[in-house]
């Protein structure tokens, strides 16, 4: 499993790390070995069995999932995923508890030391439904769980769960998504330099900060709408000299004014997001983005554009990962999503962009000019190999 390299990473005990290491390689035999078994299952004995009773193979995703739920090796396959997924969460746990003091002795330590970025909290703020009714991906307390003055210890646990959740596969500092997305921008539109940039949703800042990275004269904002994650975020970009503004807010509804940014980007957002909001929250991106600015969400492929197995593989989540609003937001079309926010069709644009940490820098020259499939049983599926889909307008 990846280590994280930032002054705010957690200590660990050998015990600790063998357990973490354990549970990321579980993770990975889960993900990689037992999914194209489960897939070789269904191609040899699923489908099959649909068809002759049927007359044709699975329409749809939902038909695909009807099918395989008698399954044994379905049923072994997701068991072993929420227990793997549970397992995350619990391995950080004694090392985040011993050293929870610490941690926030830190962070006060960062905003003494070094004045980059900011973080503004609005105590008045509410926090929907959607967020604080349940403990989404199974992390215990959710994102915006605070059970002390100053609690940034979510802000921790999600970091340092994702390092074992995502066993390697989200680059050095679990940024891969930003890096890569932005990275991508920059090499398809070489004359666009954004000045401003607004990350939606932004929990503890991993892909915000890729942004400065790739555009360092522009100010990076991001916002959220739990207080633990965006302490944990402001101190973690101090820690690692980045220059970006943390704010508490939510995106339905932007305290900026119109045509504020040039960039409005979210990251594995909006299928979080009830349906209702998702409206909301793409009407303010188009309202605060200046003429002639990109709006880009990096999301799990839509569920039209992919096989009916893949599309099933996806919504998994939706149904054993405590994620209620991830297969009702892939069963929409994004293109009619950015239309109804205020893009003209003929600006929509989507990508698949490949995992720089994965495949390296001269993948993105590549994909500029070949671009990625989306049907593909790696485009949004953390496994190996993984390539990143994202789409949006410009305005």
């Amino acid at each position: 499993m990846l280590d994280l390299k930032h002054d705010l990473r957690l200590g660990k005990t050998r015990d600790e790390q063998a357990r973490m290491n354990f549970v990321a390689g579980l993770r990975s035999h889960v993900l990689n070995d037992m999914a194209n078994g489960m897939r070789a299952v269904y191609d040899a004995e699923v489908e099959p069995a649909f068809r002759r009773k049927a007359g044709r193979a699975p329409q749809d995703g939902p038909q695909v999932h009807q099918a395989i739920r008698p399954n044994e090796y379905f049923k072994f396959y997701s068991s072993l995923r929420v227990t793997a997924q549970d397992m995350v969460w619990q391995s950080v746990f004694p090392p985040l508890e011993r050293q929870r003091a610490d941690l926030k002795q830190k962070a006060k330590s960062l905003a003494t030391r070094r004045k980059s970025g900011s973080l503004k909290l609005d105590a008045n703020l509410p926090v929907p439904r959607s967020v604080s009714a349940l403990d989404v991906h199974l992390m215990p307390g959710n994102y915006d769980g605070e059970y002390e003055k100053d609690d940034l210890a979510a802000g921790s646990l999600y970091d340092n769960g994702l390092a074992v959740f995502s066993f390697g596969l989200m680059g050095q500092n679990l940024d891969d998504i930003g890096q890569s997305i932005s990275r991508f921008v920059k090499a398809r539109y070489p004359g666009f330099k954004p000045q401003d940039v607004l990350d939606l949703g932004c929990t503890i800042g991993h892909n915000t900060g890729s942004w400065k990275d790739t555009y360092p004269a522009a100010r990076v904002r991001g916002v959220d709408v739990a207080a633990p994650c965006l302490r944990y975020a402001h101190a973690r970009a101090q820690a690692q000299d980045r220059a970006v503004d943390f704010e508490q807010m939510n995106a339905t509804e932007l305290k900026y004014p119109d045509a504020s940014f040039d960039v409005v980007f979210s990251s594995m957002f909006l299928h979080e997001v009830p349906r209702k909001d998702i409206t909301r929250v793409l009407a303010e991106a188009y309202r605060v983005l200046r003429p002639g600015g990109l709006m880009l969400h990096m999301e799990l492929p839509p569920n039209a554009q992919l096989s009916p197995y893949d599309a099933f593989y996806l919504d998994w989540d939706s149904s054993y990962n405590n994620e209620p609003y991830y297969k009702p937001f892939r069963d929409l079309v994004p293109q009619q999503l950015c239309e109804q926010a205020g893009f003209s069709s003929a600006n929509y644009v989507q990508f698949v962009v490949p995992s720089i940490a994965w495949f390296g820098e001269q993948a993105i020259a590549n994909a500029v000019r070949a671009p990625g499939s989306v049907d593909s049983d790696k485009t949004g599926r953390l496994s190996d190999g993984l390539q990143w889909y994202c789409f949006g307008a410009w305005k």
